[in-house]
């Protein structure tokens, strides 16, 4: 297993899914983002799970955080029109391949998912709006 072709294999994927003016795996924060360098993309890991039952190989379960941001045009449009396509956009470049029941990036990890809460706050009082999408990948 090597972490760091997971992380980059991850990256690639989910930074070609939309037009992301700003994407990195060092997270910044929105507020040091012009609407300009919007839509934002960053990946943040969060650790991982390590599980090992009698014989059987330890089975490792990484933790992702997708981080989105995005800059509604005006302040008569709510976040969430320009917020949900980049989410649909995420979500559709993580669904596995045709005929298959897991995203394996390419065969680096068993399976890719999101899983949990994904959080979002779409600018209610403001223009910025902000997701964050926690993702489990597999490896065996």
């Amino acid at each position: 297993m090597a972490r760091e072709d997971i992380h980059a294999a991850l990256f690639a994927r989910l930074t070609a899914a939309a037009p992301f003016a700003t994407a990195s795996r060092r997270v910044r924060l929105w507020n040091d983002l012009s609407p300009a360098q919007q839509p934002a993309l960053f990946l943040m890991s969060r650790g991982e799970e390590v599980t090992r039952r009698d014989t059987l190989p330890a089975h490792r379960l990484l933790r992702v955080d997708i981080l989105l941001y995005a800059q509604a045009p005006d302040d008569d449009t709510a976040g969430a029109v320009v917020l949900n396509p980049l989410l649909d956009a995420v979500e559709s470049a993580l669904r596995p391949p045709p005929g298959q029941d897991k995203q394996t990036l390419g065969g680096l990890v068993y399976d890719c998912w999101i899983e949990g809460q994904v959080t979002t706050d779409e600018g209610a009082l403001g223009s910025q709006a902000v997701a964050i999408v926690p993702l489990r990948l597999l490896i065996p």
